[in-house]
């Protein structure tokens, strides 16, 4: 019954009985010998809250970086002024660059950012509330826009576990997430 069910939702079913997103994630990283750090703002650790409540998850998981400032984001993580300035915290090129700067940091395999507007304020009409941009990075960037709705708390769950789902995707060998 379980491989029938399987073949019919193919990538959309990601485990059988209990299994936790987190859970698949860190097996996968496993499997593939690959480590992990994470970069988040919006999500205020909640992703690496996620990941290290997999027991055995220090194999593969470095750490993560709450950098919710502008400030923190530029001076840990690299994150230029100008990019700042002329696209916001809140963008591709952003998380884009906070992966980098993960990256060199932590010298992870895969790197993970996410940054958003949580709410219930701080949107805009080209950036409302619950706009999130999430970034994988291992050799070439894979960034993704969402505009997630709930109140902050849900906004906030969403994101990181959006980012455990692309994360997922991305190591089953997906081009794209």
């Amino acid at each position: 019954m379980v491989k029938k069910i399987l073949d019919k939702t193919g990538e959309h079913l990601y485990g059988v009985n209990d299994e936790k997103m987190e859970e698949v994630v860190v097996r996968l990283l496993k499997d593939r010998k690959k480590t992990l750090a994470v970069a988040e703002s919006c999500t205020g650790g909640m992703l690496s809250s996620l990941v290290v409540n997999v027991p055995g998850a220090s194999e593969v998981f470095i750490g993560g970086v709450v950098a919710y400032s502008n400030d923190l984001k530029k001076h840990i993580l690299g994150v230029r002024e100008d990019t700042l300035k002329k696209h916001g915290a809140v963008s591709e090129e952003c998380v884009q660059e906070m992966t980098e700067g993960l990256k060199k940091l932590t010298g992870a395999d895969i790197c993970v950012s996410i940054s958003g507007i949580a709410g219930p304020s701080g949107g805009t009409p080209e950036k409302p509330v619950g706009t999130v941009f999430i970034d994988i990075f291992e050799h070439e960037h894979i960034t993704m826009r969402y505009n997630f709705t709930g109140d902050r708390n849900m906004i906030r769950t969403r994101s990181a576990m959006m980012a455990l789902e692309n994360l997922r995707k991305y190591l089953k060998g997906r081009e794209r997430v």
